[in-house]
């Protein structure tokens, strides 16, 4: 059942994105080669209780961190723990705050020191699926509207949109309906309308859209180990249209703008 927030519900959110959003800016900044995802974790819990959230990954169905952390060809729910970052590899951090019994959930995908330019385009264009499809959540829109932008901008560019996956709505739950589809022809679906609140999250593949899970259950790589950009923001619909509630304040959908690819820091 789709479930329709009042004023009240969507600002409790709201501050509740916030929380979101300034412990995932400070994650951005604090990646760096020789950390390990478990490093990160730490960071992540202790500032989301500092703030007056409570972790929403922790404890899961069972899953033991704060966040998940993607590296290369993992897509989602990489489990963090002593991997270290290394010079050149792409990771997605995914990240959800409760706070006074209601969830923001918000991902992004950051280089970590030099990557190639190939990665840098991937993230680029996962980045401006994520907002295509956030400006698609109009009164009066379908819900494939969301996921037709953004297979359509993602696949123009060359790119696999993963189906397996998708995004969801969001409340006093973490996953309510409706699913979220990253794909689809336009027009089908509810109708979007004012209170509704989804969490977003294209997830784009530089090869094959197929995935496959490992065996500790939880994590999914792309099939083909190819590299995976993963983005997520909370929205709500309000009269006025889309309202991003874990919009960061700084280093917004992890601008790459000044990060030079491999080829032009050897040029």
């Amino acid at each position: 059942m789709i479930t329709i927030k009042s004023g009240r519900e969507i600002e409790i959110m709201r501050r509740g994105g916030k929380i979101t959003a300034r412990t995932l800016g400070m994650l951005i900044r604090a990646v760096r080669p020789g950390m390990t995802t478990g490093d990160l974790d730490r960071l992540a819990e202790r500032s989301i209780r500092e703030q007056g959230g409570e972790p929403t990954f922790k404890g899961y169905n069972g899953f033991p961190a704060s966040i998940c952390a993607s590296i290369n060809d993992v897509v989602v729910h990489g489990i963090p723990g002593d991997r270290v970052l290394r010079e050149g590899d792409l990771l997605s951090i995914d990240i959800g705050t409760t706070f006074e019994g209601y969830v923001s959930d918000s991902a992004v995908t950051v280089p970590v020191g030099t990557v190639s330019s190939g990665a840098i385009r991937l993230i680029r264009v996962t980045q401006e699926c994520l907002m295509l499809g956030i400006a698609q959540m109009q009164r009066g829109h379908r819900l494939s509207d969301i996921g037709h932008a953004v297979q359509q901008h993602a696949e123009r560019h060359g790119y696999g949109v993963v189906r397996a996956l998708v995004g969801h709505g969001i409340g006093q739950k973490m996953h309510e309906d409706p699913q979220v589809p990253n794909f689809g022809r336009a027009g089908d679906g509810v109708v979007l309308r004012p209170g509704l609140c989804l969490a977003i999250e294209p997830m784009i593949s530089q090869g094959t859209f197929e995935v496959e899970m490992l065996e500790d259950g939880w994590t999914v790589v792309t099939a083909d180990g190819k590299l995976s950009a993963h983005f997520e923001h909370t929205v709500a619909l309000t009269q006025d249209g889309p309202r991003i509630l874990t919009l960061r304040d700084i280093l917004e959908h992890a601008d790459v703008s000044h990060y030079r690819p491999k080829e032009e820091m050897a040029a």
